[in-house]
């Protein structure tokens, strides 16, 4: 009811929360992309700041919020240090216009929004974290600031919403190694090189946490400062003077005179149509549906007007049970007079090998749908139509080309009805693949995130109507009306969804052909090749295991006579005690926290001199081979089939790459003799062969083609060996001069430029100095200038455009490529160079894919496509008909694509994987 005053403001409700906004506002902006609206305003940072309004709000549902801002101008600090914050430049422009839209939000979210002149915001919430605490009230301030450990006290916290930490007075000491009252000396220490405020040159939190507990407090120190030793006492003598001034800097002013007094402080109820005016013009779609979806808004607030409660999104829809035969035949009759028809499966699992049928949803007109139960079996189910018959009876529809059809991820689909012998035809639309085309990286491409991206609409989810955790329950128990609800709104988001997304598609030419030409004819691909599966030998994995178990303890006992102590290797703490505290090894590199790392690389380069770190190596690569691989796909292995089947995935990585799980293949390591005795337990039953198909060198190809650089394209015309022929230029030599480490060296620079690797990265893989490992990169791109004008071209390009395409046209969109965070700028960068070819070399092998299995279901070859690796298709083949696959296989894969230099296919055979390679 308006003018309600909110519990929350009351003594006896939850804490009072005390947002440092400017704190919000400079942390959303450098840690969320560089978001903007379709006209080009600027929207990340809104969306942190009230993102993490909203999630305190939901921390602390019972708290009246307020937030306190900085005001513009100068402060009583400038006042008494005229260079205090001299050194800070002017605030971005993308930034600046985004505090106006936040505050618009808050105010309109109810908040009180405090923003005092004169002083910072942290002086507003001490002020009111102090009376707070006159008044016996708890306070929880908000903030990543370091400088707000001065506040904590019995009655106050401190809460940092990106981290999800607190911090109470223990919390303090155990961070900063001093309590809260002595956070304001331990701060004019240090001084703040941001704040242009001088400390004690040198004086890092270690120095300062020390002499504090050494001398009690800041004039314990300056007391003392004559007998500290060292170059770090002649600093602290140097600046004996300033650091009072230093202290008075830090100090937060907690008794500011403020118009407002912390009873004031109550939310008032939210303007709604204020809320949804703004979230339409920051295009925030998800809130707006929420908003307008919801009895009580989901805007962060407290004290929210009452309403009546708002229909649930399903309610629009109309759905029916299909329950006879006179209703599955109007169905039926629908569905073959309409020019699309929309269908989901409803089924017990998500492993389209054991998924049992339960039933079917259709809908061919947006908000009319129906639910075709087949396999409901819990007790007092209503009767169901035969599955064996009805599904003989929707058999014809569903594998008529002409009927043209659409779903969301309907591979899915397909591989269990061709379980139940239906072969799906028609498919001519996946929403999931109409919005990865559109843009791969805007976020997930589920049902249930594209129907609140693009409809505004939240979805029945599946937790709704099974269950959660333990007491989940099949779907063939969920009761037949909540499970028709459920799919009956999938095939209709699903159809509208489409209706939303296909005319984005068909405006844009090249993002089209990406979708009609290769994405979805591999849809139907991928389900045969998945449910082909791969023959492996459980048996030879099993023996294997054992073996890495062996060799492992083996390992260990060597580390551990080397370190004259047992020790768990699995243990990083106990490594790095042994690596550091015990052996002494150098320290490379620290952790987050400041611990000496344990990490991969760091061991690696440890590894060049001393012997334990070589072991430590040697032990995990083994631990991973044997839980990833050995002992874990001999259980994946289906007892149908005694096969494994993969699931490939072409709507998860940014490049258009296909992605695998369960067991993911694409991880299998090569490059080492136990990583190739994985492969060896892929296996072709007797009287077959497995025949590999792998592209040579097909991104360096793509490479030479876009950069259209004449060395590299002369290099690949001629099939010289790549490798050779870059070390014979960058290392003055003829081709037959060329030595294996400079082959290996050009090879580690072919493929580390085209991947954005550094001078420092190239000298760390090639163990040399940085120096010689960019005159090798120089010396490279000036045998090869044409390779530097792409990348300087690209990433200008890029920066223009805000993506990158590949030769097929698929685009790479890169919302980092302006960020103002270096780090994420150049791995957009990268990104930029590198997507092109990545995103090519996946474009060309799915339509090899798509070329080699229309001609192996034309011919009736007797050979099945089992695998795709990286750029490798594996297939496996009667052994009559080797010679005529790898012919074919070849000249398809082959002619893929037409680039300015040839596209080269190595093949092998072999009775495993690994002799195939």
């Amino acid at each position: 009811m308006a003018g309600k005053k909110d519990p929350g403001c009351e003594s006896g409700g939850g804490p009072l929360l005390l947002v440092d906004g400017s704190s919000y506002l400079f942390r959303a902006y450098h840690a969320l992309p560089d978001l903007k609206t379709s006209d080009g305003l600027h929207t990340g940072a809104v969306r942190g700041v009230i993102g993490m309004l909203r999630k305190l709000a939901k921390d602390y549902p019972n708290s009246p919020i307020a937030v306190v801002f900085d005001a513009k101008g100068k402060t009583f600090r400038n006042d008494l240090y005229p260079q205090y914050k001299a050194n800070r430049p002017p605030m971005a422009d993308d930034l600046a216009e985004q505090i106006e839209p936040i505050h618009q939000i808050i105010r309109a979210m109810g908040l009180p929004l405090l923003i005092i002149p004169g002083v910072e915001a942290d002086d507003v919430i001490g002020t009111l974290a102090v009376q707070a605490t006159e008044e016996r009230r708890d306070t929880v301030i908000s903030t990543g600031d370091k400088d707000m450990a001065q506040l904590v006290s019995d009655h106050v916290t401190l809460v940092n919403t990106m981290t999800d930490t607190r911090l109470d007075r223990d919390g303090v000491i155990d961070k900063f190694g001093v309590p809260p009252e002595r956070i304001v000396d331990y701060l004019a220490l240090m001084g703040d090189p941001i704040d242009n405020i001088p400390g004690v040159d040198k004086v890092g939190p270690k120095t300062a946490a020390k002499w504090l507990h050494q001398y009690g407090t800041l004039e314990g120190v300056l007391a003392a400062a004559d007998e500290i030793k060292g170059k770090v006492g002649e600093n602290l003598r140097a600046v004996r003077d300033q650091l009072p001034l230093s202290r008075d800097l830090t100090r937060i002013k907690c008794d500011v005179d403020l118009d407002v007094h912390v009873a004031d402080l109550c939310p008032e109820p939210p303007n709604r149509e204020a809320l949804a005016s703004l979230f339409h013009r920051l295009e925030f779609r998800g809130w707006l549906a929420e908003l307008e979806g919801e009895a009580s808004p989901a805007d962060g607030s407290n004290g929210a007007a009452e309403s009546a409660p708002a229909p649930s999104p399903a309610a629009a829809l109309r759905w029916t049970v299909i329950d006879g035969w006179d209703a599955l035949d109007d169905w039926l009759a629908r569905m073959k007079a309409a020019d699309l028809v929309a269908f989901d499966t409803e089924t017990t699992s998500r492993s389209y090998m054991d998924a049992a049928l339960v039933g079917l949803s259709f809908c061919v007109t947006p908000g009319e749908a129906a639910y075709l139960p087949l396999g409901h079996d819990y007790p007092g189910a209503p009767r169901q139509l035969p599955q064996e018959e009805t599904l003989a009876r929707l058999k014809p529809l569903l594998e008529d080309d002409g009927r043209p059809k659409v779903g969301q991820n309907l591979k899915y689909d397909m591989s269990v009805l061709g379980r139940y012998g239906i072969e799906v035809r028609g498919v001519r639309h996946d929403t999931m693949l109409e919005s990865y085309v559109l843009n791969s990286v805007v976020g997930r491409h589920n049902l249930d995130d594209l129907a609140r991206r693009h409809l505004g609409q939240e979805t029945i989810r599946f937790e709704d109507v099974a269950g959660k955790g333990a007491k989940q329950i099949g779907f063939n128990q969920v009761p037949v009306d909540r499970a028709a609800a459920y799919s009956a709104e999938d095939s209709d988001v699903a159809l509208r969804l489409h209706e939303t997304l296909w005319p984005r598609l068909e405006a844009e030419p090249k993002l089209r052909s990406v979708y009609e030409d290769i994405e979805v004819p591999l849809v139907s691909v991928l389900s045969r090749m998945e449910r082909n599966g791969a023959l492996v030998d459980g048996a030879r994995l099993e023996a294997f295991s054992a073996e890495l178990s062996e060799r492992m303890e083996a390992l260990r006992e060597q580390a551990c006579a080397l370190a004259d102590e047992v020790f768990n290797l699995d243990s990083p703490k106990q490594l790095q005690a042994v690596l550091y505290d015990k052996l002494c090894l150098p320290v490379l590199r620290k952790t987050p926290k400041g611990q000496p790392s344990t990490a991969e690389e760091v061991l690696q380069d440890l590894a060049r001199d001393y012997e334990l770190p070589r072991l430590v190596i040697d032990y995990r690569i083994l631990a991973k081979l044997k839980s990833t691989y050995t002992d874990k796909l001999p259980m994946q292995i289906n007892a149908a089939t005694g096969r494994i089947h993969t699931s490939y995935h072409q709507a998860i990585t940014a490049t258009g790459r296909l992605s695998s799980s369960d067991p993911n293949l694409q991880n299998i390591p090569i490059r080492h003799a136990e990583g190739r005795r994985i492969r060896q337990a892929f296996v072709a039953p007797p009287g077959r062969r497995i025949v590999a198909a792998d592209y040579s060198q097909i991104e360096l190809r793509i490479m030479a083609h876009l950069s259209g650089d004449a060395g590299l394209a002369a290099a690949f015309a001629a099939r010289e060996d790549i490798h050779r022929a870059t070390a014979a230029e960058v290392f003055g030599c003829g081709l037959e001069a060329v030595s294996d480490d400079q082959r290996r060296s050009a090879k580690a620079i072919n493929f580390g430029l085209i991947y954005g690797m550094s001078a420092f990265g190239l000298g760390r893989q090639l163990g040399i100095s940085r120096a010689l490992a960019q005159e090798y990169i120089d010396r490279y791109f000036e045998r090869y200038p044409g390779v530097r004008a792409y990348m300087e071209g690209t990433r200008a390009l890029a920066r223009e455009k805000g993506y990158v395409e590949t030769v097929f046209g698929r685009r790479l969109y890169l919302p980092e490529i302006d960020s103002k965070n270096p780090a994420r700028r150049q791995g957009a960068e990268r990104a930029a160079i590198n997507a092109p070819m990545q995103g090519t070399a996946a474009d060309i092998i799915k339509r090899a894919m798509i070329g080699v299995d229309r001609w192996l279901c034309d011919t009736g070859v007797d050979a099945l496509l089992i695998m795709q690796v990286h750029d490798e298709l594996v297939f496996e083949v009667a052994e009559s008909q080797v010679e005529t696959l790898v012919e074919e296989v070849r000249a398809r894969m082959e002619q893929a694509a037409e680039l300015s230099v040839p596209l080269v296919v190595d093949t092998g055979v072999g009775r495993n994987w690994d002799e195939a390679h």
